[in-house]
């Protein structure tokens, strides 16, 4: 293995560190241009420009919905060989197949822009920021494939810098160009945002290039290791056309597995509208209620995704090579590490958004309405939290048709009850809410399912129970602390104090009952230097 290897690569732990920092910090910064950028264009302004994404998520997950995992995995392969001939190999070959399907796909959006915004689209305005958007499947595209060489390499800074930059540029872009062609129009203000957007994602692509120049630099490994490496690469798999059908043979059950997820959200969102009509609701309300659901309570929700997201993308790289190696020790190892933290990271999250739901909803939108459908979906955030790192792990392990049968039966499933449920007014949005809990559950405890069935692993019930034993303990002090009568102040203040409370009394439990040891404290970098031995 090369110098710089050893020296970039990360264990699996500080990779999911990395990543983490860098998620919650794009999370936390994602809220502004959601508060923000409303104030600027309106109401009617944000329909515009969101009226592009669904369109643009279909294609972006067409082109890279599994490459990068795919990427990850086989570079973490041929890096678990010092094969440094194969992982140019598998880098070049995905540049040039997902180069070639971008440019495709971004010539046909641009040729087709008049007809689909005319037609598919609610709203022709909609034309200037579908424009705006078409030249992102491209660099998206491109930018994934370095994504999934760093990860292969297990190398999770390039990717954290460029999603913090791409972040940055996007907030600060958006708002600017927005108000900048608000004068010439609300379509011109959508589009304005939208390349916003796309100076994001462009600024997040060049640095992955340079990222890539400077990593490429350093290790610059001599041309006679390159020979030694493809005197041994004869192989039909490791030639180029090799190559691309393994790259294939998994991105495809994973693009699929997106995809359905993709499709299940669209309809999902069409069903809802219709069955709410049904139930005689009118359309604006509908729209109103659907709106606080998917843009007001699934951000808040989603919010410790940042730390599943950074498991998910660590654990590939990790059990690849673990299984290159035939490790069963090292993927169990893996596995029940990435099943417990996001058990355990996730739990506060979960109390917080029960038991405060009220005045988090009131605090953060002036709306305590919605707080009905926040307290519903926090015990459910859980299963959230732990399917991701489940998905990852089953796409690492060469089963990616179980995750992607998994997530079908799942979306089938929500589809037909939100039909039933959200057309019924005595459920009316909390139909779709009910459908949409299911489909979560299903889907996680399927996930978990196979994994069993694969790996044949211990089902941690005592670290289960555990977690829910200190859950309850942490809600009851949060709870106390809030509505003690001492603090009577501001109630930002009296929610802070009552979140930092709950969350040291949970984590001071974790320690107790050894869900938390003085080994993990050491790898979080702001707390290492406090638990050195």
């Amino acid at each position: 293995m090369s110098k710089l290897t050893k020296q970039t690569k990360q264990s699996f732990i500080k990779g999911t560190m990395i990543l983490l920092a860098a998620g919650i910090f794009n999370r936390i910064l994602g809220f502004i241009p959601r508060i923000t950028l409303p104030r600027i264009i309106g109401a009617e302004g944000v329909g515009l420009y969101q009226l592009s994404y669904p369109f643009l998520i279909v294609m972006i997950t067409i082109i890279t919905g599994g490459v990068p995992l795919a990427i990850a995995k086989l570079v973490a392969e041929a890096e678990s060989q010092g094969n440094h001939a194969r992982v140019k190999r598998i880098l070049s070959v995905s540049l040039w197949f997902t180069f070639a399907i971008s440019i495709l796909f971004t010539i046909l959006c641009i040729t087709l822009a008049p007809w689909i915004t005319q037609h598919l689209l609610t709203d022709s305005r909609v034309y200037l920021s579908f424009l705006s958007m078409s030249p992102m499947i491209a660099i998206i595209g491109i930018s994934s494939v370095f994504r999934g060489y760093f990860q292969g390499k297990q190398n999770m800074i390039p990717t954290a810098l460029s999603s913090i930059i791409e972040t940055l540029v996007r907030i600060i872009a958006i708002l600017l160009f927005a108000y900048l062609l608000l004068p010439k129009g609300l379509e011109y203000a959508a589009a304005g945002a939208m390349l916003g957007v796309l100076a994001g994602e462009l600024c997040g692509f060049i640095t992955l290039l340079w990222q890539y120049a400077v990593n490429k630099k350093r290790e610059r490994p001599t041309k006679s290791a390159y020979e030694a490496d493809e005197s041994l690469d004869f192989n039909q798999s490791s030639q180029p056309m090799g190559v691309l059908k393994r790259i294939l043979g998994i991105s495809i059950p994973v693009t699929a597995g997106k995809l359905v997820g993709s499709l299940s959200y669209l309809f999902e969102s069409i069903l809802t509208a219709q069955s709410l009509a049904i139930a005689g609701i009118a359309t604006g309300i509908a729209t109103a209620q659907y709106g606080a659901l998917q843009g007001m309570i699934m951000p808040i929700i989603l919010l410790p995704g940042a730390l599943t997201y950074s498991l998910a993308v660590s654990l590939v790289p990790s059990l690849s090579e673990a299984a290159a190696r035939n490790d069963m020790r090292t993927i169990h190892k893996r596995l029940h590490q990435a099943m417990r933290l996001a058990l355990v990271s996730g739990a506060p999250f979960a109390i917080i958004m029960y038991i405060l739901a009220e005045p988090l909803c009131a605090l953060l939108y002036n709306n305590i309405e919605v707080a009905k459908m926040l307290k519903m979906m926090a015990p459910v955030a859980l299963f959230i939290y732990l399917q991701s790192p489940l998905q990852a792990a089953l796409q690492a392990l060469n089963k990616p048709g179980k995750a992607l049968l998994n997530t079908f039966i799942g979306a089938a499933i929500k589809l037909v009850l939100i039909v039933q449920l959200a057309s019924n007014p005595e459920f009316g949005i909390y139909g779709a809410l009910i459908a949409i809990m299911v489909n979560i559950l299903i889907v996680t405890i399927m996930h978990f399912q196979s994994i069993v069935q694969v790996l044949h692993i211990r089902i941690p019930w005592l670290d289960f129970l555990k977690i829910i034993a200190s859950m309850f303990i942490m809600g009851a002090a949060v709870q106390f602390i809030y509505r003690h009568p001492i603090l009577q102040m501001d109630a930002w203040a009296r929610m802070l104090i009552a979140c930092v409370a709950g969350v040291v009394i949970y984590l001071l439990l974790m320690v107790i009952v050894k869900l938390i040891d003085r080994d993990d404290l050491t790898r979080v970098p702001l707390l290492k230097r406090f638990f050195k031995a």
